[in-house]
């Protein structure tokens, strides 16, 4: 499998690769204060500066950066945030909601769970439609790629969607998303336990399954096991 992919970064890092499973995570706007930010960045340059272990190519590393920066990040969220719009259930529902429509058509989505000021989804794209999107947007200067069209759609919904219920407008979502791919079946898994046992590290709930806004809930609904394709339930 080919794993060069396409890197591009703008505040953020964010590196594609066909046929890789990614991990998303997405933050209310204003969910990391100013003071975070600037720990972040101050914690990112002091990586940077290091040089890269032996053991390790310069890709590698790059990737291991990303996943000590992103540590933090959510423990800030999980620990520190004031902005908390997802505590309110009608609005988790609706991104709960979002993120299972298109599964099984536009990707397979392998876990999530929504907190009350982030939420977490790990889903490969699928390939058929991929390729269709790749299609329509050649000859359009730089494509999107189908993380980006999938999780635009997500976050642009949900947006609307969740200021309505709030009476407001303006930002919902921090402007950029903390993503990475899974390299192999191991960091898969590694990456499904993570995701579904945030609420129990958060302190939210004792077991992943009691976590209303997870596929851990589905999980143990439907007896299905990590790694197994998550669908929308039938209504």
């Amino acid at each position: 499998m080919q794993t060069d992919g396409m890197f591009r970064r703008r505040q953020l890092p964010h590196w594609d690769v066909e046929g890789k499973p990614v991990f998303i995570t997405a933050c209310l706007a204003g969910s990391i204060p100013a003071k975070g930010m600037e720990r972040l960045r101050q914690y990112r340059l002091e990586l940077d500066a290091r040089p890269c272990p032996g053991h390790l190519s310069e890709k590698q590393w790059e990737h291991n950066k990303s996943k000590l920066v992103f540590a933090l990040v959510d423990d800030m969220l999980d620990h520190q945030s004031a902005v908390r719009h997802l505590a309110d259930d009608r609005q988790a529902e609706i991104v709960h909601n979002a993120v299972l429509h298109f599964a099984g058509e536009r990707y397979t989505l392998l876990a999530f769970v929504v907190m009350p000021s982030h939420h977490h989804w790990l889903f490969l794209p699928d390939e058929a439609w991929s390729r269709q999107v790749a299609a329509r947007g050649r000859g359009t200067g730089q494509p999107r790629t189908p993380r980006e069209i999938i999780s635009h759609s997500v976050q642009s919904y949900t947006a609307t969607m969740c200021n309505r219920i709030r009476g407001a407008s303006g930002r919902y979502w921090q402007g950029e998303t903390f993503d990475h791919w899974a390299r192999d079946e191991a960091e898969m898994y590694r990456i499904i336990d993570y995701i579904e046992h945030n609420p129990v590290k958060a302190g939210l709930v004792e077991q992943p399954e009691h976590w209303q806004w997870s596929s851990a809930r589905l999980r143990a609904g439907t007896g299905m096991k990590p790694g197994d394709p998550i669908v929308k339930p039938a209504e």
